[in-house]
């Protein structure tokens, strides 16, 4: 693994999600440790489909939007951004009410590209509603 550095905390990601998509949807960070990030949102109406389920894309847009802060807590060393080269996600479950929570956490963690894994769970029941996984590509600083 490259060393990296944790650049960001609960309070820097939560400042992040104001005016933007992440606060539209409610997210609200509720960890940050190197290599994990943890983050929590209401099911709302706005966030449910013509079905009366939760929207797909607001669990998929959750998920991204936490493995993306994640590579704010491994940065690695020389690295000036980053971009999501792939995402891939499996539901297996979904919501009418309640809270979601997802946990992103640091699968491979290299020089030039970082693999993360999130874990959408029914708050109340621990229950899993979607299984993430994505690509990121580490860039530097041409020169």
């Amino acid at each position: 693994m490259a060393a990296t550095v944790n650049r960001t905390s609960v309070e820097d990601l939560n400042r992040a999600n104001i005016g933007k998509l992440p606060e539209h949807i409610g997210l609200v960070i509720t960890e940050v440790a190197e290599g994990r990030v943890v983050g929590r949102f209401p099911v709302r109406t706005e966030l449910v489909a013509h079905t009366g389920f939760l929207l797909a894309g607001a669990v998929l847009s959750v998920a991204d939007i936490l493995c993306a802060y994640g590579v704010s807590t491994a940065w690695p060393e020389g690295a000036s951004g980053f971009t999501t080269a792939e995402v891939k996600c499996n539901f297996v479950g979904t919501l009418r009410e309640g809270e979601v929570v997802c946990t992103a956490s640091l699968l491979h963690g290299g020089r030039t590209t970082q693999v993360w894994d999130a874990r959408v769970e029914d708050a109340a029941t621990g229950k899993l509603m979607a299984a993430f996984r994505c690509t990121q590509i580490i860039l530097y600083p041409r020169g």
